[in-house]
């Protein structure tokens, strides 16, 4: 059998130390972690100070009081205010916190739709608008989309559906007629972060409706003023499961919730998603948000309904823990489909070498028996691995297809497809998205020309060859760290995320022995330092390299995390990467 095509080069830097930053830093705290924080822009006690109080003000944002008011005015007069969400996490997260916000602050008619990634399309369109005319509201309010909806926005003001759009998407050239558009990225808006997740910009919002009901006598002792604070949980989990960059006001918000999550009083939802995924909510942070339970939630918006996701972030328990049931074995769905879509996307790629001796730049992937919902996840996949980005399609119908596209550091994704639509006004049918991940419409017919184009517009982009993936690590860890303590000390010290990075090490490691795990996915190790200590154990998981015969040498780079195991808690080493040295 013919080898895959060899991945891009990894090299590993190490971060600069910056001892008078450290200096700065309180000696209260860890050595190590003063080295950590200073490496990441930490330069005083208030800048890893994550107290709500510390959080931006809600009155920077554009329109935030209109639309306070607004709400506030529907609130009152008990008039019918419909959710529309999105199907991915932030848009569920976003919907179950509007819904559990507004009912906390004296809304009784309110109701939510999320549109079915396949049957409506995303977000506020003509088809998902006549849904929500049917339901015959005062007031809709759109949560993590609507800001390309000028169309949709069009037609709901001749229908006389006031709309208010809450999104954090980048805006295009003109913005939809609403009454008022909460948005951190529009043009001329002040807020301090643009980084808030839609499931952020909801909260600000209702936060802003409660300062207008409080100021209004709204609240007395029958109707008290509610605690916001108790959504956080929420909050927590669409930032992070959207991968929005942890800015210091987004690591308030996680921080914040997590500490929620780990309460007998968080989201009953939350804490069974946990559960079910073997974690313990009781010692939650973001990893396990983002690879345990967005997983599970997302795999209801991209196999079935995300209704279904909603409705767990709104359970109470034992329906919660019912609801968590389902999501697991939809989770369990969407592993054996996208495992198919994997295996095929490999030999697409091999195939592909082997006739053009070099892969291309930009890839393009399509097959029309893949699944439209899990595009995105292996598009995600395969850049991880070839380092390119890759825009996976899937059929739609009609002779229509559906694209999902990840980048890689460097290239702005939605900007290029931009440049090409201006260019090629006729080949893409629709697009949007962020930097890093894009969503888009093509007919079938375009794809041959939609693929040289892309090649050829990331090629003059970012170069034809892909660049080494840059690992950077802070440093090696001495023998005395590889200890529970440590691992917890590092665990607790987050939240980490994009842009605020999980401290990653390197060093050379005595291999002591090895197996194959998981369907021969992942590589299980036991390894010591050759700078002494324990042995302890590894995991390198979906490890795709050889294992030469008789290795006893390897060069690490790896997260110190802590492994429990039937209650028992012991360090273990995430690798990231791995060479053998001999």
């Amino acid at each position: 059998m013919t080898a895959p095509p060899v991945p891009p080069p990894v090299e590993i830097r190490r971060r600069s130390p910056d001892p008078a930053a450290e200096r700065q830093l309180p000696r209260t705290l860890p050595p190590l972690l003063r080295r950590i924080y200073s490496a990441r822009g930490i330069r005083t006690e208030a800048d890893y100070r994550l107290a709500l109080t510390d959080l931006h003000p809600a009155d920077g944002l554009l329109d935030i009081q209109t639309a306070a008011e607004r709400l506030a005015d529907e609130i009152q007069q008990q008039g019918k205010l419909l959710i529309l969400g999105d199907y991915d996490v932030d848009g569920a997260t976003g919907t179950a916190v509007a819904v559990r916000g507004l009912r906390a602050l004296g809304a009784e008619r309110l109701e939510y739709l999320i549109p079915n990634r396949f049957h409506s399309g995303y977000g506020l369109n003509p088809q998902v608008l006549e849904a929500a005319q049917a339901l015959q509201p005062d007031l809709l309010i759109t949560v993590d989309n609507g800001i390309a909806a000028q169309t949709a926005v069009a037609q709901a003001n001749d229908l006389g559906i006031p709309i208010i759009i809450t999104d954090h998407h980048l805006p295009g050239d003109e913005l939809p007629a609403a009454e008022a558009i909460v948005n951190p990225n529009r043009s001329g808006d002040p807020f301090p972060s643009k980084n808030l997740a839609g499931v952020g910009v909801i909260f600000y919002l209702l936060a802003a409706v409660r300062a207008q009901l409080r100021a209004r006598g709204w609240f007395h002792g029958d109707r008290p003023e509610p605690n916001l604070g108790r959504l956080l949980d929420l909050v927590a989990l669409g930032t992070v499961a959207d991968v929005v960059s942890l800015d210091r006001n987004n690591r308030i918000l996680v921080h914040q919730g997590l500490v929620r999550i780990r309460s007998p009083q968080g989201n009953p939802g939350i804490r069974a998603l946990l559960r079910i995924a073997g974690r313990n909510p009781d010692r939650a942070v973001a990893q396990d948000l983002a690879f345990a339970v967005a997983p599970r939630l997302n795999a209801a918006g991209r196999l079935d309904d995300m209704s279904l996701g909603v409705a767990c972030l709104l359970a109470e328990t034992p329906e919660a823990r019912s609801l968590a049931k389902e999501l697991d074995q939809l989770n369990r769905d969407r592993r054996q489909i996208e495992g198919d879509m994997k295996r095929q996307a490999e030999t697409e790629l091999r195939d592909l070498e082997q006739r053009q001796a070099a892969l291309p730049p930009g890839l393009c992937l399509y097959r029309p028996d893949w699944h439209q919902g899990l595009t995105g996840i292996l598009a995600g996949r395969m850049r991880e691995r070839w380092h390119r980005p890759v825009i996976a399609f899937a059929p739609t119908g009609a002779g229509r297809l559906q694209g999902s596209g990840r980048s890689v550091e460097g290239l702005h994704l939605r900007d290029l497809l931009g440049e090409i639509d201006r260019q090629h006004p006729e080949l893409i049918a629709g697009f949007g998205g962020h930097a890093m991940a894009v969503g888009l419409r093509l007919s079938e017919s375009q794809l041959p020309t939609f693929r040289a184009v892309f090649s050829e517009a990331v090629g003059q982009a970012i170069g034809e060859t892909p660049r080494a993936r840059i690992l950077l690590s802070d440093g090696a860890l001495g023998p005395r760290d590889f200890n529970l303590h440590t691992a917890q000390l590092l665990r607790q010290a987050g939240p980490w995320g994009k842009d605020f990075p999980e401290p990653l090490f390197d060093g050379e490691f005595h291999v002591l022995q090895y197996q194959w795990v998981g369907k021969d996915q992942h590589l299980r190790l036991r390894v010591r330092s050759v700078a002494g200590g324990f042995p302890l154990g590894a995991i390198a998981f979906y490890w795709q390299g050889a294992v030469p015969e008789g290795g006893t040498l390897a060069h690490l780079a790896y997260h110190l995390d802590v492994n429990e195991f039937r209650g028992v808690l012991a360090p273990q080493l995430l690798v990231v990467h791995l060479e053998w040295l001999d």
